[in-house]
């Protein structure tokens, strides 16, 4: 009896040394021909070093009001083009890549906490209002950028004029589950952490039309904007990064509700990433907010619908 449990020991033993060693002897090539973030840059882009984060910035417009445009997962920058010049016309608008997407920095060490963390780009965004010497700012998030505006609000409620949080994950979503957390950052799970980076990127051409309600509207032209920043160097890196830094909402849902400033949620008639539900139950919860519900229309409004986006959304801002 006591010759078999050893024997099981060793073999449960021998097991286990292999979950741990197995993983780290798979290479994981470099990708070639990748670029710094410049050399795949606008010419109206700049970067600014907020926080030790040098980020990717467009701003355009001028004056006040001041309005802080925050993209979602997966996105960056290029998701306001078609809403931007327009918005541009009503005071200065800037729009940046939060860290893990599109052109903005992606750091691989730190001191501290991980700059891709939630709170970490709640500070960031406030980081960047003092850089620019913005006292005060409008904050319009889409997705999981709303998600971080309404934080923002929440923690910083002095320098948020008000909020448009367009199809915002407020309720679900936008996190790793803590039970797999510890498993993102094991070092087995950080070796292999690029090639589950590169294995989602590939599924972009597939994913991007299920955010709008009409597929079609996904061109081969947004796809192009959606598939650049995978030129820049350390971009899956940094997008693995991201997954293991994110955390759910926690107590968003609750806390939202004592936001005392204006407050337009904005929402896809058919959005199916976050629920429409979950925009029109939001709209309810938050004292005094005015909802938008734009027709025949999906998860990024901006982008499918964005003459109907403005008509909701200027209003609100020069009202």
């Amino acid at each position: 009896m006591k010759r078999l449990a050893r024997t099981a020991l060793i073999v449960i033993g021998l097991l286990l040394l292999l979950v741990l060693t197995v993983p780290l002897l798979i290479p994981v090539p470099p990708l070639p021909g990748l670029l710094p973030p410049e050399q795949v840059a606008d010419a109206d882009s700049e970067f600014i070093t907020v926080n030790g984060l040098r980020l990717h910035v467009k701003r355009s417009g001028q004056g006040e009001p001041v309005m802080v445009l925050l993209h979602g997962f997966g996105s960056h920058t290029e998701t306001w083009r078609s809403v931007q010049p327009q918005l541009s016309a009503l005071g200065t608008v800037i729009a940046f890549d939060r860290p893990g997407f599109g052109l903005t920095e992606r750091p691989l060490t730190w001191t501290g906490a991980s700059p891709y963390s939630p709170a970490a780009q709640v500070d960031l965004v406030i980081g960047l209002l003092d850089q620019l010497g913005i006292q005060r700012a409008i904050l319009i998030g889409n997705s999981a950028g709303g998600t971080i505006s309404a934080q923002v609000a929440l923690r910083y409620p002095d320098r948020v004029s008000a909020l448009v949080l367009v199809d915002p994950a407020i309720y679900a979503g936008g996190g790793t589950p803590s039970l797999v957390r510890p498993l993102l950052n094991s070092p087995q799970m950080r070796h292999l952490g690029p090639l589950l980076a590169r294995s989602q990127a590939a599924n972009i051409a597939n994913l991007l039309p299920t955010a709008y309600h009409d597929p079609s509207k996904a061109t081969s032209e947004m796809l192009a904007f959606y598939q650049r920043p995978l030129k820049v160097e350390n971009w899956d890196r940094g997008f693995y990064e991201f997954l293991a830094a994110s955390r759910s909402p926690g107590t968003l849902s609750e806390d939202v509700k004592r936001l005392a400033l204006p407050v337009l949620v904005v929402t896809g008639e058919f959005d199916t990433w976050v629920p429409t539900e979950q925009s029109l139950r939001l709209a309810r919860e938050i004292p005094g907010a005015q909802l938008a519900v734009m027709p025949n229309c999906g998860h990024v409004p901006q982008e499918e619908c964005p003459q109907d986006f403005l008509q909701a959304v200027v209003p609100f801002i020069t009202g």
